[in-house]
């Protein structure tokens, strides 16, 4: 009997998943990829991608390459709901696919629906290729009109959001020099709904930041709740509750993750903001043949921050149990680490090294290091030097 595993996404677990699978491959066990993208972004790179330190290929995994090294159907299409009666995924634009056993790992996008005109007006950093699609029109545009003034509004002041104000001020800023015009013409905007930046970090973390925002003239707006934007001509407006207004030329949105939508109708125990709920064996709470990791799951037992390195570590522990589910074997359970190491980037190669209560000043080295640990993760999906 030929068993189905379907995996649902091609996040950093998946990708994870897969390259394992095809160097401990299972007799009689047909593996599909069901992924919206041809290649899949690395998300610790992203931000030396959008500053203009890697290259696109540098920082995506290809999947028809990773599928081919696995021996696994890919199909390019977005699943939008599940039949669990039948154990099927619904899909886009294919028939429904059958499975046996379904691993989910599609991540999470920020969330807008609360703010009134976020959806039609703003950027939102996830999905990442349809922000690297602005990004790039964004450049082109400034480096033919390098004159005209330019004013970004970033909303969302965690470490997504001020990686990303830093990155896109060090290579707009490039753009403008090379064209010999003054880098005061770009205005980069934060808005923060909290008084703090990065408030998932430690104290000393928060404060070198925000000093490292204010000298490099990043216009802090901490404390603001942005609750409307609108169209005003060829610009947009930010209206905060406090009553400031603002206009700007792009909005990026880099808020809260949330799931998205269709989950909710799958039967699938989700928590408070749409995440499937998992035991510590990465299986549903309410279905045993379905599994899921990285940012759209919530480990009952285990709950931690949405960010990559839970991606990444839990790459290993999914492979084992759906060998394990596959073989009827019994599970392990798998514990995440509570603290881990952070290196976050500051734009302009240089990181700050953070880990429970010790943080360091941005150096060369840190990003050094963060920049081998990056290639080093990226080299494991290099197909043309293993095959």
């Amino acid at each position: 009997m030929i068993k189905d595993l379907v995996l649902i996404g091609g996040g950093h677990t998946h990708a994870i998943v897969l390259r394992k699978f095809a160097i401990n491959p299972l007799p009689e066990v047909r593996l599909t990829l069901i992924s919206p993208e041809l290649d899949t972004p690395y998300s610790g790179m992203l931000p030396g991608h959008i500053a203009g330190f890697y290259r696109h290929e540098e920082c995506h995994i290809n999947l028809l390459k990773l599928a081919n090294f696995a021996q696994a159907n890919l199909y390019i299409d977005r699943a939008v709901g599940l039949d669990l009666k039948n154990q099927q995924v619904i899909c886009n634009n294919h028939p429904a696919i059958n499975f046996d056993l379904l691993s989910i790992d599609i991540g999470s996008t920020p969330s807008t629906i609360s703010v009134s005109g976020a959806t039609e007006y703003a950027i939102t950093a996830k999905p990442v290729p349809k922000l690297l699609q602005h990004w790039e029109q964004l450049l082109e545009k400034v480096a033919k009109n390098p004159e005209k003034p330019m004013s970004l509004a970033i909303v969302g002041g965690g470490a997504g959001g001020v990686e990303l104000a830093l990155s896109m001020q060090t290579h707009l800023q490039r753009i403008l020099q090379q064209h010999q015009q003054p880098i005061e013409r770009l205005q980069i905007h934060l808005f923060q709904r909290q008084d703090q930046l990065l408030p998932n970090y430690h104290k000393s973390v928060q404060n070198q930041f925000q000093q490292i925002l204010i000298n490099r003239g990043i216009n802090l707006h901490l404390g603001e709740s942005v609750c409307e934007l609108a169209e005003t001509g060829e610009r947009f407006a930010v209206k905060c509750e406090s009553g400031l207004l603002l206009e700007c030329d792009k909005i990026f949105w880099v808020t809260q993750a949330s799931a998205p939508q269709w989950l909710k109708t799958t039967g699938l125990v989700t928590d408070e903001a749409g995440f499937i709920l998992v035991k510590d064996t990465l299986q549903s709470q309410s279905h045993p043949e379905v599994f899921a990791a990285g940012d759209i799951a919530t480990m009952v037992n285990h709950p931690r921050p949405k960010a990559g390195v839970f991606a990444v570590r839990q790459g290993q522990p999914l492979f084992e149990n759906l060998q394990r589910a596959l073989l009827g074997q019994p599970l392990k359970d798998y514990q995440p680490q509570r603290q881990y190491l952070s290196l976050i980037g500051t734009g302009d190669k240089r990181a700050i090294a953070t880990k429970g209560i010790f943080t360091s000043p941005p150096h060369q080295l840190f990003w050094c290091w963060k920049d081998m640990i990056d290639r080093r993760f990226m080299q494991q999906f290099r197909f043309e030097e293993e095959n």
